[in-house]
């Protein structure tokens, strides 16, 4: 006899209560929530989590807005639209992507200040004599 949890041509077990890849807009508890890899890495994630209006945000003007749907809305629709072992893998996946979308964020604040920095300090030390 076969697990009846089992999905379809899928080698990943589902618990009885698992509702992941369905579809259903019954969501468990510590699913919803901010995903900053989902606003960051948009349509990488999207295709990853199997949501494919995420790739909206590769339309120019309106991706940004997408960005932020899919910030706010993405780890919903991941677990509605891939099939996840548990909601504890689902959040450990999820982590990793936030994690890596903080880490981008805050190479992106690096960059930024010293682009915009360094200009001013090379110009700083022509000015007073310096090199």
């Amino acid at each position: 006899m076969t697990n009846p949890y089992v999905a379809p041509n899928s080698d990943v077990n589902v618990d009885a209560d698992n509702n992941s890849g369905q579809k259903s807009d019954i969501v468990p508890e510590g699913v919803k929530g901010w995903s900053w890899g989902a606003f960051f890495f948009s349509w990488i994630w999207a295709i990853f989590n199997k949501t494919y209006i995420g790739l909206l945000a590769l339309v120019p003007y309106i991706g940004f807005i997408f960005s932020i749907y899919l910030g706010i809305k993405g780890r919903e629709l991941a677990w509605k639209n891939k099939q996840w072992e548990s909601i504890e893998h689902f959040n450990s996946v999820q982590r990793k992507w936030s994690i890596w979308g903080v880490c981008f964020l805050l190479i992106a604040i690096v960059g930024i200040v010293a682009a915009v920095a360094l200009p001013a300090y090379v110009e700083y030390k022509n000015a007073v004599g310096g090199v």
